[in-house]
């Protein structure tokens, strides 16, 4: 195995750095090596050897020891657990905006759905999937949905404790309330700590004695609960997650919710991205001799100035008229393509004008 790379150098930060910009610095890192955003073999390992830098130096007390004796004095101390879990803030606040969840979804990429830290395992509820159709206005000025999901919710016999009416957790006298227990062994000059979840309580801390009838004790009952959240303008075709809102399980973390999303097509204006495209047909009279004519975009008609000797398929640009960039600044264009609407029967006098006319061209 080869030797952990140092972790400013893996970050590209230096000791002195401020703690925004060792957060900037990951972020961008991140956002670059992401497995759900890059595909490339070698992205998995990268977001995982600069999460963990992350995780060392974004914690005062971990990041004092690291400084002081490398990853001896990290690795010696602390599980990979525990590196990981005492960020968990850092982590949630890093990827607050980002689309991919925060600690829970890092802790996925890093060792898989289920997996875990030195060991230690947790269940996983399953993802839900709910599918809705948009349309190209809702796209453009973002939707506020309600929806209702059939799924596991709180109990309402006991409200979720789990727990026989008049009844309330203990403590579990295994692991004190901590929801683990850690084992120290000592190897040579070194110490190393491993931590598990505790057999009792299942790692809740909590132990039910008096389970409610209801639940069984685990504080779910099936059931539907309404969910709100808003559709961001210039949402695309895809999947995207409402993260901790999938299918509980007693014990366990929520799975995610997953919102498949399906524009519907447009009557007239086609979609690139944040791009719009817009067929303006004219005679061939206007395509002559010019002409401005009025066409619709997403917010109001818009005039077009059509110019003398106009050719088939001419483009126009209106600036800044399509739809927002997601989560960003801005919007596209809308495109005119101006295509000229030729007849396909003439009556005997259109006919007659349009011979003298072809003569004088000779």
């Amino acid at each position: 195995m080869s030797a952990k790379r140092d972790y400013y150098e893996v970050l590209g930060v230096s000791k002195s750095d401020s703690t925004d910009t060792i957060k900037s610095q990951y972020r961008k890192l991140a956002l670059k090596f992401h497995p759900d955003r890059n595909k490339s073999p070698e992205a998995a390992e990268h977001f995982k050897e600069i999460s963990e830098a992350y995780a060392v130096l974004s914690d005062p007390e971990k990041k004092k020891l690291y400084d002081q004796y490398g990853h001896a004095g990290v690795d010696g101390k602390y599980s990979t657990e525990d590196i990981f879990s005492g960020a968990r803030g850092n982590f949630d606040e890093v990827f607050s905006n980002f689309g991919a969840g925060g600690f829970d979804s890092i802790f996925e990429s890093l060792f898989g759905r289920g997996g875990g830290f030195g060991g230690f395992s947790r269940q996983r509820g399953q993802d839900l999937l709910h599918e809705i159709s948009v349309s190209l206005d809702d796209v453009f000025r973002g939707r506020k949905l309600e929806i209702d999901i059939k799924k596991n919710v709180d109990c309402k016999d006991c409200n979720g404790s789990g727990c026989s009416p008049g009844t309330r957790p203990e403590t579990c006298s295994t692991c004190r309330g901590q929801g683990q227990v850690r084992i120290t062994r000592n190897m040579g000059f070194s110490t190393f700590v491993t931590v598990q979840p505790c057999s009792k309580c299942h790692g809740e801390g909590k132990f039910i004695s008096k389970p409610c009838s209801g639940c069984k004790g685990s504080g779910k009952t099936r059931g539907t609960k309404h969910i709100s959240f808003d559709l961001p303008p210039g949402i695309d075709n895809g999947d995207y997650v409402i993260s901790g809102e999938g299918e509980s399980i007693p014990h366990g973390q929520n799975g995610d919710l997953v919102i498949r999303v399906r524009v519907q097509p447009h009557p007239y204006f086609k979609r690139d991205g944040a791009d719009i495209f817009y067929d303006a047909k004219i005679s061939i009279v206007d395509a002559c001799l010019g002409k401005t004519i009025e066409v619709p975009t997403l917010e109001k008609p818009e005039k077009v100035k059509v110019e003398e000797g106009t050719q088939p398929n001419t483009i126009t640009k209106l600036k800044g008229k399509g739809l927002p960039y997601m989560n960003s600044r801005g919007r596209g264009d809308q495109y005119v393509r101006l295509v000229i609407d030729i007849p396909t029967k003439l009556n005997k006098q259109q006919k007659e004008l349009l011979e003298k006319l072809g003569k004088t061209f000779e």
